[in-house]
């Protein structure tokens, strides 16, 4: 590939010309606001609906970014899992803030939040992974997640060891593993337009209301 035709990659937006994103017609709740988009999306078919990238940094502001799935949604906030011992886990816990975001080019979407994130209770995360499939429960017990292992063969090794010590038994939850939630105090919802004219509508939480403007594109 030619490196000097990077810059002339570009794609026009059209989905948004015939909705469009208006302040007078998304609603005065970001969470109601998100649960219309987000049941959009599940409709379409999408099978990873559900993927969204998650932005954490170091207590001293050194950014890290990855996907994750976004496992549960509602007035509190936005709730996912990992193990906490994972790059994420240990720069959440030095710092907490956090911000995610969902990308769906089908629809011309997007959609970032901003907040605190904060680890669930055990039991919430005891009873997500115990609704996880069998494999997926061993996967979370035998990966030390983000640290270096030798090879491949050291955890294949280490996932059929514990397919044979835990069959026909349950797995217990793993210390270090369980669920966070992003509580926020900000969303911007984008919506994409031709000729760059995108419209972004951002929520602020000022004490305990929101407050809605436009942003320019």
């Amino acid at each position: 590939m030619n490196k000097n035709s990077i810059a002339d990659i570009r794609k026009d937006y059209i989905f948004g010309e015939s909705t469009g994103l208006k302040e007078e017609d998304v609603s005065g709740d970001p969470f109601d606001q998100f649960e219309r988009w987000f049941s959009e999306k599940v409709s379409s078919g999408d099978p990873e609906s559900n993927a969204m990238f998650i932005a954490t940094a170091t207590k001293d502001g050194k950014p890290s970014l990855r996907t994750v799935l976004l496992k549960n949604f509602d007035s509190n906030g936005f709730t996912f899992y990992t193990n906490y011992s994972s790059r994420k886990g240990k720069e959440l816990e030095e710092n907490p803030f956090a911000s995610i975001l969902f990308f769906w080019k089908e629809s011309e979407r997007q959609i970032r939040i901003e907040g605190i994130a904060e680890k669930v209770s055990r039991q919430e995360s005891d009873e997500y992974f115990h609704k996880r499939p069998f494999e997926s429960q061993l996967a979370a017990l035998c990966s030390d997640q983000s640290n270096v292992i030798e090879n491949r063969e050291v955890i294949e090794k280490r996932f059929t060891e514990l397919k044979k010590q835990y069959e026909n038994k349950t797995i217990p939850l793993p210390d270090d593993w369980g669920g966070y939630r992003l509580i926020p105090d900000k969303f911007e919802f984008w919506q994409g337009r031709q000729n760059r004219m995108h419209d972004r509508i951002a929520y602020t939480k000022i004490n305990s209301e929101w407050k809605i403007e436009r942003l320019a594109p």
